[in-house]
């Protein structure tokens, strides 16, 4: 099978589970069986873990072979700590901070992943041009 129609599925595979999630979240809070805060947290938790498994794909598909084990280490650090600050903040915090801060924090492991992967990249074809 394409390697793309592979993605194509994965992603509306997890789209289709966070839909159904939220469809079942909505039913259970209008059910009077979890209130709203819990209705949010459930959902966002699973868009965080979305953003995991994103996270996780990305290196593979960006970075040169020979610099793989590099980026998954680099990858592997910065998304466990962004995920980490994510999920304490939706744990413990105030609503709104962990939507800002929240936010930001994954933004800053995926960007920061992104930035070494290009890095690297452009690392590796300067020195094949060479």
């Amino acid at each position: 099978m394409n390697k793309s129609v592979t993605e194509i599925r994965t992603g509306l595979a997890w789209a289709g589970g966070i839909v159904l999630l939220a469809l079942g979240a909505r039913f259970a809070f209008n059910q009077g069986h979890i209130d709203h805060d819990a209705m949010l947290r459930i959902v966002i938790g699973a868009n965080g873990l979305m953003i995991a498994y994103f996270g996780n794909r990305v290196p593979k598909a960006v970075a040169p072979s020979a610099c793989a084990q590099q980026v998954a280490r680099f990858a592997g650090w910065s998304m466990v700590l962004s995920g980490l600050v994510y999920s304490g903040l939706w744990i413990l915090a105030p609503i709104p901070v962990a939507i800002t801060i929240g936010t930001a924090a994954v933004a800053a492991g995926a960007i920061a992943t992104l930035g070494y992967c290009l890095r690297l990249r452009l690392r590796a074809r300067n020195y094949d041009n060479s």
